[in-house]
């Protein structure tokens, strides 16, 4: 059986995203090419969405330990 391949980071993640956009800025990519580009680049994201509403979870519960029931707003003070 193999072994389960391991997440990447949230900053490994990023920094692919990074070079994919660039790749597909630079317009010399095939469209089959960017197609795959695309949609690794969309799991990518899923990834890191995943990862940061897990983060924040975290927080919160850290918050309510240490008895600070606010929670996390991303939208406040804007």
């Amino acid at each position: 059986m193999p072994a389960k391949q391991e997440e990447p980071t949230f900053e490994q993640s990023v920094e692919r995203l990074e070079a994919l956009i660039e790749a597909m800025e630079n317009g010399d990519t095939p469209l089959a090419e960017l197609v795959e580009k695309f949609g690794e680049g969309s799991k990518l994201l899923q990834q890191c969405q995943a990862q940061l509403k897990e983060a924040e979870l975290k927080i919160e519960q850290l918050n309510i330990k240490t008895g600070q029931l606010e929670a996390f707003d991303d939208s406040s003070e804007n």
